[in-house]
C-alpha cells in the first residue's frame, strides 16, 4: 500500500528547541509526479519551520489552483489551511491576515496561478505590503492541464512538442520590486542549501516577502530546449551568497569587498560570508533591478536575496488595525454603539 506514509521514525531523531522532530512538520504523501521540484520546495519549508522552532498551529497555509497549490497538503499537517480558487489566494490571505495578525501566513502559488489569472490580485497584495510569505513554484507551464506555456516562459524556450514561445516572459521578481515588495528572493528547488536560509529569512521578515522558485516540471518541461529544465537551470544559475542568522545579540563583521570571512554564531557554528562587490546593493531598488536585468540579458539566472527594504510599513501599520485577533474581541469592542459611529461621521463632514 504505497499510498500510506510510514509512521516509524528513528527514536533518536534530532529535536528542535520545542522538543519536536522533523516528522511534526511533515504532511501527507505527495501525489505529484516523481522528481517534481515542488516536492523539494515542500521539504525545504519543513526544514525551515523545524529550524525556526515554529509551532505548526501558528502557521496558516493558503493556495490557489494548480500543481503548486496542492503542495500545502504535503507539509505542516498540524497547521491551518485554505485552498482557494484560481488566482484568488491573495484576497483570501488578506482577509485572514486582517482578522488575525498573530499567525504566520504562507501563500503557495504557481506561475499560472500568479502571473496569468491571478496577476491583478498578486500586484495589489504586493503593493499593500501584506505581512506574508508568497512562494511561487515556477515551472513555466501549466502542469495540471497538459503543459501549456505559462506567462513566465522565456522567449525562445521550447515546449515538449517543440513549439517555440514567441512572447516576452513576466519576471515576477522584477514586477514585485517595481511595485513595492519589501523582500524579494529567487531560488532553485534543487538548491536546498540556498532555499532553506531564504525561506527562514522570508518568514522572519515583517512585510510582504516574495520567493520566486524555479521548480522544473519533470513531465512537461524538463527537456532540451526548455529554459525551466533541471539541466538549463543548473547550467545558468548565478547564486548570491546567503545565510540566515536568528535575531539575538548583534554579531558584527568587518572585511573587504570580494573577500570571504568566517563568523562564529551564538550556537558555536561558523557561517562563511562572502561580500559581493559594491556594484550591487540589495537595499537599493534600482540597483537590484539592474542586476537582475544584467544577468537575464546574459542568459543567467540571478538567485538569492535580490532586494530587501527593512523599514517598510506593513499593512497593519498603515491601516492601524486592532492588535488582537478579531475573534477575541468582545461585542462592545466590535460594536461600540451609535454615539461612536456619530463621532466618526462628524469627523468626516
Amino acid at each position: 500500500m504505497t499510498f500510506i506514509k510510514p509512521e516509524f521514525r528513528h527514536p533518536n531523531a534530532p529535536k528542535n528547541n520545542l522538543g519536536r522532530t522533523r516528522k511534526d512538520y511533515e504532511g501527507g504523501l505527495s501525489t505529484l509526479c516523481a522528481g517534481c521540484g515542488h516536492d523539494s520546495i515542500s521539504a525545504s519549508i519543513i526544514d525551515a519551520c523545524f529550524e525556526l522552532n515554529i509551532e505548526p498551529h501558528r502557521v496558516a497555509k493558503l493556495s490557489g489552483i494548480g500543481c503548486s497549490s496542492k503542495t500545502p497538503a504535503y507539509f505542516l499537517s498540524g497547521s491551518h489551511s485554505f485552498n482557494s480558487v484560481h488566482g484568488r489566494m491573495p484576497s483570501v490571505a488578506t482577509g485572514a491576515n486582517m482578522a488575525n495578525r498573530d499567525l504566520i501566513y504562507l501563500g503557495v502559488s504557481g506561475d499560472g496561478d500568479t502571473a496569468s489569472i491571478g496577476m491583478g490580485q498578486f500586484a495589489h497584495v504586493v503593493r499593500r505590503n501584506l505581512n506574508m510569505v508568497y512562494i511561487v513554484e515556477n515551472n513555466g507551464c501549466y502542469g495540471l492541464t497538459k503543459g501549456q506555456d505559462s506567462a513566465t516562459m522565456d522567449t525562445g524556450s521550447q515546449s515538449k512538442k517543440g513549439q517555440v514561445n514567441i512572447y516576452s516572459p513576466i519576471d515576477l521578481a522584477r514586477v514585485a520590486i517595481e511595485i513595492g515588495a519589501s523582500f524579494v528572493g529567487r531560488s532553485f528547488s534543487g538548491d536546498r542549501e540556498q532555499l532553506v536560509p531564504l525561506l527562514k529569512a522570508a518568514i522572519s521578515h515583517r512585510g510582504f516577502a516574495l520567493l520566486d522558485v524555479i521548480s522544473p516540471c519533470v513531465t512537461f518541461n524538463n527537456h532540451e530546449g526548455s529554459t525551466k529544465s533541471y539541466a538549463h537551470t543548473r547550467e545558468h544559475v548565478e547564486p548570491m551568497p546567503i545565510d540566515f542568522v536568528p535575531m539575538r545579540q548583534e554579531i558584527t563583521a568587518n572585511y573587504e569587498s570580494g573577500a570571504t570571512h568566517d563568523v562564529c554564531m551564538h550556537d558555536g557554528s561558523v557561517v562563511r560570508l562572502h561580500k559581493a562587490n559594491d556594484e550591487y546593493d540589495i537595499e537599493d531598488r534600482q540597483s537590484a533591478l539592474q542586476a537582475i536585468a544584467q544577468h537575464s540579458s546574459a542568459g543567467g539566472i540571478l538567485t538569492g536575496l535580490l532586494y530587501i527594504n527593512r523599514d517598510g510599513e506593513e499593512l497593519h501599520d498603515a491601516l492601524g488595525t486592532a492588535r488582537r485577533p478579531l475573534n477575541t474581541l468582545a461585542q462592545k469592542e466590535l460594536c461600540p454603539g451609535s454615539r461612536f459611529l456619530d463621532s466618526i461621521n462628524d469627523g468626516l463632514r
